[in-house]
């Protein structure tokens, strides 16, 4: 007994561990999507004037697609304002001097989640912190102040040493300036909801040295702060089931299927139409004394064994006459019933088309008297069936 109690007990504990060791449940995990964003904020342009005097106007409209939880790519586009600056002095010049202009620069980034890198993804994390990296093209225009810097430069002050060189890659406002740029920074995304959040961007941007007209033997740098909206264009997310087995856990995707129940085909009951018996059909001709000829009275009966001839073109019928024994001798009466029985025979075939072939003609003569009343005997009886 206690043996059983054993068994027992341990089968129970096998199926909780199964049990536990087989736990399911359903958990959001990240789907693939495109996203659109609009920035707007100031950029710096380095130089060696006052930092407020660098300040510009800066906006950005980008579109991007998120591979997976941490990896992206986007396209940004980039532009409005730069400015440039510069210093003098020297014992021809002294002073500060800066000009701006405008631009357009679209860019290739590679985009990191980092949060979603180190914490793992959430799908509802309120903040997610962000790298990007790429390379891109700065189209420069509207370079009319540099222009009147370095006529000024090389007009009022000839003499002065290197004072023209200081604008030496000057670029015509009325051209455009191609130019290669290096773009990295970083991303700080506040959720709003599923679709849309909040968010605060940092770039770096590094280019040639001819990007603000003034040689001075380094790369050109300027930076941009910018704050918008991100609106993401499918769904960020997905349910699926979680699969926890022996300590591991395994990602199941959900398969919803829609199952259609066929209905059960119910057993066709074959209906047997029983013939009905045909009901045969009877007909009394009756006829005058000594007549042989159907009285017009009569017809309707004959027409009556037409019908159902028609109806049940497998019936048949018989015909029989009779004679009455109270009038003339056995020999007369036998004449008389079998002229009878052929006249309604004659009728049936030659009037009404039914085949001899249905019909079957015979006579009693006055040896069967069918009606107790003399009179009724001289008759002729039509059987069809």
């Amino acid at each position: 007994m206690n043996f059983k109690k054993i068994i027992m007990s341990a089968l129970l504990a096998v199926g909780c561990l199964n049990a536990t060791a087989q736990e399911t449940k359903t958990v959001e995990v990240f789907n693939p999507h495109w996203y659109i964003q609009g920035q707007i904020g100031g950029q710096y342009t380095l130089g060696e004037t006052k930092f407020k005097d660098l300040i510009s106007p800066n906006a950005q409209l980008s579109a991007g697609y998120r591979f997976t939880p941490v990896w992206g790519l986007r396209l940004a586009v980039n532009g409005w304002q730069s400015k440039g600056g510069s210093q003098f002095n020297n014992p021809y010049f002294t002073g500060d001097v800066d000009w701006k202009w405008n631009y357009i620069a679209p860019n290739l980034d590679a985009t990191l989640d980092l949060t979603n890198l180190i914490g793992g993804y959430k799908y509802n994390r309120v903040c997610n912190v962000g790298l990007f990296a790429g390379i891109g093209a700065n189209v420069g225009f509207k370079n009319h102040e540099a222009r009147d810097i370095k006529n000024m430069l090389t007009t009022a002050y000839p003499v002065a040493p290197n004072t023209p060189e200081a604008m030496e890659y000057y670029w015509c406002s009325h051209t455009r300036q191609w130019g290669i740029q290096g773009h990295f920074g970083a991303t700080v995304d506040f959720r709003v909801c599923d679709r849309v959040s909040l968010g605060l961007e940092v770039a770096s941007n590094v280019l040639s040295d001819h990007y603000n007209s003034k040689k001075a033997g380094n790369a050109d740098w300027y930076f941009n702060a910018l704050a918008g909206v991100k609106v993401n264009l499918g769904k960020t997310h997905k349910s699926k089931e979680v699969k926890k087995c022996c300590g591991e856990t395994k990602v199941i995707e959900r398969i919803i299927e829609k199952v259609v129940e066929k209905p059960v085909e119910k057993p066709v009951e074959k209906i047997v139409e029983v013939e009905k018996a045909i009901e045969p059909l009877r007909r009394d001709i009756f006829f005058v004394i000594r007549g042989s000829q159907v009285a017009q009275s009569e017809m309707p009966k004959v027409e009556d064994v037409v019908e159902y001839l028609n109806k049940y073109p497998n019936a048949t019928v018989t015909i029989t006459g009779y004679a009455d024994k109270g009038t003339g001798n056995a020999n007369i009466n036998k004449g008389y019933a079998l002229k009878r029985a052929q006249v309604v025979a004659d009728l049936l075939t030659k009037t009404y088309g039914i085949s001899s072939s249905r019909i079957k003609v015979d006579s009693k003569g006055d040896t069967v008297q069918p009606y107790a009343e003399n009179n009724k005997n001289r008759v002729t009886i039509c059987i069809a069936q």
